[in-house]
C-alpha cells in the first residue's frame, strides 16, 4: 500500500538526536542553576562572613521547599542571614516574629477585623505572609502558637475563620532556638521538630572574620547597601533543577538503609521517620546541585546526615546523659559512624565506585 502524500513535513529528528537535545538542554539547566547558586552565596557572604557551608545548607532547604531550625547562641547573625536572603532575592518580602509567652496564634497568621465603613469583616494578614520569615526564639512561644505554624510549614497555606489562603512562593521559614537557656521556654515536640527540613547552627565567626565585621560595621551595617543578586523566578528555576539531579538506584537504596539504621540502633528510642528519608533524598540532590554537579555522590548523603536526620531521632536517656557529660558533637559523630557501619556506603567494600552515567 502506497504511503499517502500530505503537506505536513515528516519528523526528521531521530530518537538519538532527541536524546542528545534533551541532554544538552539538561546541561544548560544545571549550568544556569549553578550560576544562580553562586550569585546567591557570593552576595550573602558580603554581610555574613566565613559561613559559606552553613549558608549552603539554608539555600539547599530553600531549593527543596523546606524550612530551617537554627539552634545557636544570640549574636551569631541569624537575623542578618534571614534579612540578607530576602535582600538577595529581588522582590522577596522579609518578616520577623519575635516569640514570647503572650504571643497569640492570630499574631502570626493574621485575623479578620470588622470594618465599620464596609460593614463587613476584612482579613489582615499576619507576618507569616512573607517570602522569608524569621521566627526568633520559637521555643519561647506557647504550644498553641507553635502549632499555628505547622500548616504554613507543611502545606504553604493558612486557614483563618474557615478560609484558606496561600502563602507567597517561595516561602522559607527560619526558626531559632537558644541552646543555653531553657527557663520559661516550651521545647518543641518531636512531631514538630520533624517538620523542619534541617537543623544547623552558624556558630561564632573566626578571628579574621570577626575583625572584618568590626571594620565593616564601623559606620553602619553593610546589610543596608546589599543589592539583589537573583530573582524569584531564579529561585523557582533552582527548585526545578534540583528535582532533575541524577541519583543512582544503588545510592537511592543505600540512603533508605541508612535512615532505617537510625531506627535499630541501641541508643535510639524513636528513629528517623519516612519524612527523614524524603528530606535526605531531596537535600542530597540540592547539595549536589550547589556543588556544581548534576549527580549525587555518597559524600553528599554523609555530609547531610547530621543536619537532616539528627533532630528527627529521639535518643535514650542514657545516651543523652553521656553526651552531656562529654560532648554532644562527639556523641553524634559516634552515632553517625555506627549507622554507617550498619549501612555501609556503596563502594566501601567490593562494590564499584558509582559515577554519573555520562562520565
Amino acid at each position: 500500500m502506497a504511503t499517502p502524500i500530505t503537506d505536513e513535513p515528516a519528523d526528521s529528528i531521530t530518537p538519538v538526536e532527541r536524546a542528545l537535545a534533551d541532554r544538552e538542554d539538561g546541561t544548560d539547566r544545571f549550568e544556569r542553576a549553578s550560576d544562580i547558586a553562586t550569585r546567591f552565596l557570593d552576595n550573602i557572604e558580603d554581610v555574613v562572613y566565613g559561613k559559606r557551608d552553613e549558608i549552603k545548607l539554608v539555600l539547599a532547604a530553600l531549593a527543596c521547599g523546606g524550612h530551617v531550625l537554627l539552634e545557636d547562641v544570640p549574636g551569631t547573625a541569624k537575623t542578618v542571614l534571614a534579612r540578607a536572603i530576602a535582600a538577595t532575592i529581588e522582590g522577596a518580602t522579609p518578616s520577623r516574629i519575635q516569640c514570647t509567652p503572650d504571643l497569640q496564634p492570630t499574631d502570626v497568621t493574621g485575623l479578620s477585623v470588622f470594618d465599620q465603613k464596609t460593614r463587613d469583616f476584612e482579613f489582615r494578614p499576619g507576618p507569616v505572609f512573607a517570602n522569608i520569615v524569621l521566627v526568633d526564639e520559637i521555643n519561647r512561644a506557647t504550644p498553641k502558637t507553635q502549632s499555628a505554624l505547622l500548616e504554613a510549614m507543611a502545606e504553604y497555606q493558612v486557614t483563618v475563620d474557615g478560609v484558606t489562603r496561600d502563602l507567597p512562593n517561595p516561602f522559607l521559614l527560619i526558626a531559632t532556638e537558644n541552646p543555653i537557656e531553657y527557663e520559661g521556654t516550651f521545647p518543641l515536640p518531636e512531631a514538630q521538630l520533624d517538620r523542619f527540613f534541617l537543623r544547623t547552627a552558624l556558630g561564632y565567626p573566626g578571628l579574621d572574620d570577626e575583625l572584618k565585621i568590626l571594620e565593616q560595621q564601623r559606620y553602619g551595617h553593610p546589610l543596608a547597601d546589599l543589592d539583589s543578586a537573583v530573582t524569584l523566578e531564579d529561585i523557582r528555576e533552582l527548585r526545578a533543577s534540583a528535582q532533575h539531579v541524577y541519583m543512582d538506584d544503588v545510592i537511592h537504596r543505600w540512603l533508605v538503609e541508612l535512615v532505617r539504621a537510625t531506627r535499630g540502633h541501641e541508643s535510639v528510642v524513636i528513629g528517623s521517620s519516612v519524612r527523614g528519608s524524603l528530606a535526605l533524598e531531596r537535600a542530597a540532590r540540592a547539595w549536589a546541585l550547589l556543588a556544581g554537579r548534576s549527580f549525587v555522590i555518597p559524600e553528599d548523603i554523609e555530609r547531610l546526615f547530621v543536619p537532616v536526620l539528627i533532630h528527627r531521632v529521639v535518643f535514650t536517656p542514657s545516651f543523652v546523659a553521656r553526651a552531656r557529660a562529654s560532648s554532644w558533637d562527639h556523641a553524634i559523630a559516634e552515632f553517625r559512624a555506627a549507622c554507617l557501619l550498619l549501612a555501609p556506603r556503596p563502594g566501601s567494600e567490593e562494590d564499584p565506585i558509582f559515577e554519573h552515567p555520562s562520565s
